[in-house]
Formats: C-alpha cells, sequence, structure tokens
C-alpha cells in the first residue's frame, strides 16, 4: 500500500524530496501535497503537487485528505515553528519527521535515506556548526593522543572524533575502569587501525602521572576529566578543590616536565561570574592554564568553555526524556533560566579545533546564538514525545539547586573577545587578577582540603576571583 506523504514546505528542499519520491516508484511512497504559509502559493502547484493550504491548516487538512506521514521541510525554520509543526502533527494525529539542517542541503540533494526522526538539536534554532574534518585528520594523524576523562560522555566522543582522524594511539585514560571497559572495546572495534590503550589512572595521582607520562609521551591531550554537577560541589567543596584544580595542577606540571606538545583543558560558560564552587574551581583551572603558557618553551596550553552540551551524561535533556517516559511531572529550576546549548559532536569537535589552531593561552568559545529558556526547551521535548505541555505532562518549577544561577554567560567583564581563524569560534584570554600568587594559593587550598574546611575553601575561591558570588 502506498504511504502518502504530506510535505511542509514547498522551497526547494521540499520540491527535492517530491523529485525523489517520484523517481523512485519502488519505495511506495506517494506526495498528497504541499503545506507552506507563503499566501501566494494557497491553491497553486509546485514541482507537480498542490499546495493544499499553510502550516496552521495540518489538522484540518490531514481530515480532509489520506495522509500517513508528515515531512518537515524547511532547513532554516526556527526551533518555535518546528515545535508549533510537530504539535499540530500531534493534533492530527499524524507521524512526522524531519529533512537535514540547511548546510546538508547545500552539500548535496536531500536524499530519502537523509529524512529521519526530530532530534533535541533540531531545536536549538541554529545551524550545528561544520568543521574542517581535512584539516583535522591532518594534524591528529599519526599521533600519540591521551583522553583524560574517557569514560565519560564528552571524554567518549572526544575518543570517538579523533579515532576518525588516524591517531597513531589513541590512550583513555580514566579512574573508572568499568567505562574504559566499554569506550576500549567499543573503540578497537569501530577503528581496528588505530592503537588503542587503555590507562586506569587518577589525575590527582601526581607521582603516578609523571611515571605514566615517562612511558607512554603523548603529544596532544585532551583534559576532560572533572566533576561537574553543581549541587554536588558545592556540598563537597573539597572534592571539587582536589579533582578540578589540584588534577589539573598536576597535568599541566606533567605536560611541562615530559615537553608535551599541546595540552587543551574544558571549561564550562559556568565559571564566568560563578556562583558555585564548581564553576570558580573551573575559573582557576582557567588561571592555571594561562600561567602553565606562560611559563612554557614547548606546550601550547589552550582552554575551551562549553555551553551546556545536549545529551551529555547529567544534562538536562537526558534527564527531561526519562522524566517524560516516567510520566512525568517534568522539573524546571526556574520558569526564566536559560542556558547556551551545543551538541555534543559540536562539544567535542571545538575541542578538537581548539588543538590544532591554538598558539598557546587562548580561550576559545563556540558561537552558540541565543540562550534557550529551560522551560521551553522542556516543552519541545514533551511536544517530540508526542504530548502536550502542561495538559498530557505536567512541569513543575523546584527551584534553582544551591550554586546554580538564573542566566549563564560566556565571557568575563574585561577579557576581550576576537574573532579566531574558524568563523564558528571566538577567542579570548583568561584575565588573571593583579597579584595574585598562583603558588600560595594552591598551598591555602591544600591546607583547607585537609583540614576539611569547605567553608574556608568557598571564602577563598571568592577572594581570589573577582566576580565570584559563592554563598559560604
Amino acid at each position: 500500500m502506498l504511504k502518502r506523504i504530506l510535505i511542509i514546505g514547498a522551497g526547494e528542499a521540499g520540491q527535492m524530496i517530491v523529485r525523489e519520491i517520484v523517481s523512485h516508484p519502488e519505495i511506495d511512497h506517494e506526495v498528497a501535497g504541499f503545506l507552506d504559509d507563503e499566501p501566494a502559493l494557497k491553491g497553486k502547484t509546485v514541482a507537480g503537487m498542490p499546495v493544499l493550504g499553510a502550516c496552521q491548516d495540518l489538522v484540518e487538512v490531514a481530515r480532509r485528505v489520506p495522509v500517513d506521514e508528515v515531512i518537515i521541510s524547511i532547513p532554516s525554520a526556527k526551533r518555535e515553528v518546528v515545535r508549533r509543526i510537530i504539535g499540530l502533527c500531534r493534533d492530527a494525529g499524524v507521524p512526522f519527521k524531519i529533512v537535514p539542517g540547511l548546510l546538508e542541503i547545500i552539500k548535496g540533494p536531500v536524499g530519502l535515506d537523509q529524512i529521519r526522526e526530530v532530534h533535541p538539536e533540531d531545536l536549538l534554532g541554529r545551524e550545528t556548526v561544520e568543521f574542517d574534518e581535512a584539516a583535522l585528520s591532518g594534524a591528529i594523524g599519526g599521533r600519540r593522543v591521551l583522553v583524560t576523562g574517557a569514560g565519560g560522555s564528552i571524554g567518549g566522543e572526544i575518543c570517538r572524533q579523533v579515532g576518525r582522524f588516524g591517531p597513531a594511539n589513541l590512550l583513555l585514560l580514566g579512574r573508572g575502569e568499568n567505562r574504559i571497559y566499554d569506550i576500549e572495546h567499543e573503540l578497537r572495534n569501530r577503528f581496528p587501525d588505530v592503537k588503542i590503550e587503555a590507562v586506569i589512572a587518577d589525575i590527582r595521582d601526581q607521582r603516578g602521572l609523571n611515571y605514566l607520562f615517562e612511558r607512554i609521551r603523548p603529544e596532544y591531550i585532551f583534559h576532560t576529566a572533572a566533576h561537574k554537577h553543581v549541587h554536588y560541589m558545592e556540598a563537597f567543596p573539597e572534592e571539587a578543590v582536589i579533582n578540578n584544580i589540584f588534577g589539573t595542577a598536576n597535568i599541566i606540571e606533567v605536560c611541562l616536565r615530559t615537553g608535551v606538545e599541546r595540552l587543551v583543558m574544558l571549561s564550562t560558560d559556568k565559571a564566568v561570574g560563578p556562583r558555585g564552587v564548581m564553576g570558580a574551581t573551573k575559573r582557576f583551572a582557567e588561571y592555571l592554564m594561562m600561567d602553565g603558557s606562560r611559563n612554557s618553551k614547548k606546550t601550547r596550553f589552550m582552554t575551551v568553555r562549553f555551553g551546556n552540551v545536549l545529551g551529555s551524561r547529567g544534562s538536562v535533556v537526558p534527564l527531561f526524556i526519562s522524566q517524560i517516559k516516567s510520566g512525568g511531572p517534568v522539573t524546571v529550576s526556574d520558569a526564566e533560566a536559560s542556558r547556551f546549548f551545543m551538541t555534543l559532536k559540536e562539544a567535542c569537535m571545538l575541542v578538537v579545533q581548539a588543538a590544532i589552531m591554538g598558539r598557546g593561552g587562548e580561550i576559545f568559545i563556540l558561537r552558540m546564538g541565543e540562550p534557550i529558556k529551560i522551560i521551553e526547551l522542556a516543552k519541545d521535548l514533551i511536544a517530540l514525545h508526542g504530548l502536550r505541555p502542561e495538559i498530557d505532562m505536567p512541569i513543575k518549577l523546584i527551584g534553582l539547586r544551591p550554586g546554580e544561577k538564573l542566566h549563564e554567560a560566556l565571557v568575563v567583564d574585561g577579557e576581550q573577545v576576537a574573532d579566531s581563524q574558524h568563523s564558528h569560534i571566538l577567542a579570548t584570554r583568561a584575565v588573571v587578577p593583579d597579584g595574585l600568587d598562583i603558588g600560595h594559593t594552591l598551598q591555602r587550598l591544600q591546607e583547607l582540603v585537609a583540614g576539611g574546611n569547605g567553608e574556608g575553601i568557598k571564602a577563598l575561591l571568592n577572594d581570589i576571583i573577582p566576580d565570584a558570588d559563592i554563598v559560604v
């Protein structure tokens, strides 16, 4: 039986779909027509198919015209438009799919095999960023690459991306042997020509790192290992300091001592105007990277500031999806809370890009467009599951947790932001406060950690970071 397709959008992408369906009768699809919001097209014929109305007419059109599936074919559609169409599909009881984004349309014709389910990243309201993979392959190919925190969602994805570029060795460093086991075996199967090595080690163990680096002599290091959960680090500030600060200091020291070529550290937008210990420790880690760059004759030190990464372990998207699947409610901190978002692939490719274009001392930031309200993202995900926000699926406001901010920023006051070699990446440098003695501060933090003085840690971080406002 023929599957009847209603195409939303009568532009070039929609017309390509028509041509694909017409030229492949063996797939048993036929086009019922178009919906398009251009008033002049109503009642007209495009690519031999009728324009049956505007997008808002979807429910009415589906009642009078047999429709088995809707294809959203507006590559440049804003997230609000996509969500509205999804809601109309839900009201009409018709399944839906989406065509690729505009960049993929430009690179080649839309094939039916490219049409897919709607993903959370389709609701970013912007095109995902493309990177020069040939240049990345030329830089990474044949290198010895080590990833700390390789068992994490971001560390693991960096390994997957790096593996595609043919490194001589890919070393997976982590404390958790079960996660390292999983990513090691996945990568061995995926990249049989790359020498994959699991390294069970702790970045907090400086002596162990020194021995390890003397043996394996990595050239590129992607440092992703860190504690990242804001509310946990408010409760356990000593752990945040040990892992995020001392661990990073250990990595920097061993890079300097063994002559590692490039080190890229992951930071976070929560390091800007930090209201919590996690963000403050990552901000101090940025200071450490800048200090390392100043003292280095060989190693290039680069930092990448992330927004929220869609789909990473512990982020809001997996949480919301889990809550939706379990019947709700979906919990949102505050109706006005907003965040910058990037896809997991964008985040990891940004890290690799930073490694090859950094000269040392830079902080790289992806252009992520406008921040998105968390509550709007929750509504988007509810709609993607065929439910109506606040009607079929309740949303519960639970208040900001300790250390959380209502809005995030990407740049610290006083930092000079400039374009980089990549059109979608900005570059700046950490402004280390005048008179800050890095060595003395590390010593004071060590004493406070040894004494279990969490309040003292928070007070010290407030003192040394000008825009910090941590509740002690």
